[in-house]
């Protein structure tokens, strides 16, 4: 049994500290993949509460009396308590297309998150039509 210990060589320093490393180098790739997993999922979560949010102030918009002053806009902030969108305000412009008014406005819906915008010009805008009826 002597023998066959002095026979076996074990792991070297420099084995250990090498295999330490790759270690050290997966572990930190997966924590880079979570974080960036992670801020993605936040990303996509905002942009829909987003754009609930403003599609349930489109339908309240159109919903409201035909005005045809120009421009009406409208600053408002989404109900916390009913809704628990905290830090979410909306800002709405409805303009008419034509000139004199002929009973037909483009509805312009940003959204902002604690101050930045969340949806807004480009892609993220949500934009309508309200019909005077």
């Amino acid at each position: 049994m002597v023998k066959l210990m002095k026979n076996e060589k074990g792991l070297t320093l420099i084995e250990v500290i090498v295999a330490l490393g790759l270690l050290g180098v997966i572990i930190i790739a997966f924590l880079g993949a979570m974080a960036g997993a992670s801020r993605a999922m936040f990303v996509a979560d905002e942009r829909a509460t987003a754009e609930s949010i403003a599609r349930s102030e489109m339908e309240y918009i159109k919903n409201q009396p035909y005005d045809d002053t120009e421009p009406q806009s409208y600053d408002k902030i989404t109900p916390e308590p009913v809704d628990g969108y905290t830090g979410y305000t909306v800002k709405i412009v409805a303009e008419s297309l034509n000139n004199p008014d002929d009973g037909i406005q483009k509805i312009t819906i940003t959204v902002y998150h604690n101050g930045d915008p969340v949806l807004t010009s480009g892609d993220y805008t949500l934009e309508g039509y309200k019909v005077e009826r």
